[in-house]
């Protein structure tokens, strides 16, 4: 069963990033200003159509913005204006990245860290 799912999944995700698709599309801004707001990416993108969430990512121990972002749009047509208009363009003296958001990828889980010996664990003497 779990085989089927994740069929699903990988079906699900293609098929949700189509271009012809006209549902909610998700944007990746990056080299935000560590001085942007949610409003003043909200208002800059709402320029170009229905803004449903922005998303602004922070330091989980600082709670610091780390200078990205994502933008969900109303439609896959207001998210292609959008980022043909302000991909490079210029917000706080930086060059801001905008692209279409690649789907999250399932990544292995963290160890423990730290503590590690080095030298294959060996102790010397």
């Amino acid at each position: 069963m779990l085989a089927l799912d994740v069929l699903v999944a990988a079906h699900l995700r293609v098929t949700n990033f189509k271009e012809n698709d006209t549902r909610m599309k998700s944007i990746f801004i990056g080299n935000l200003p560590f001085e942007a707001s949610e409003s003043d990416v909200r208002v800059t993108f709402e320029q170009y159509g229905e803004v449903r969430r922005v998303t602004m990512m922070t330091d989980r121990e600082t709670g610091l913005p780390r200078g990205f972002a994502f933008v969900e749009m109303g439609s896959a047509e207001d998210a292609g204006k959008a980022i043909s208009m302000f991909n490079g363009h210029s917000m706080e003296n930086r060059a801001i990245v905008v692209n279409e958001a690649r789907p999250q990828t399932t990544r292995a889980p963290r160890g423990a860290g730290g503590g590690g010996r080095g030298a294959e664990g060996r102790r010397r003497g």
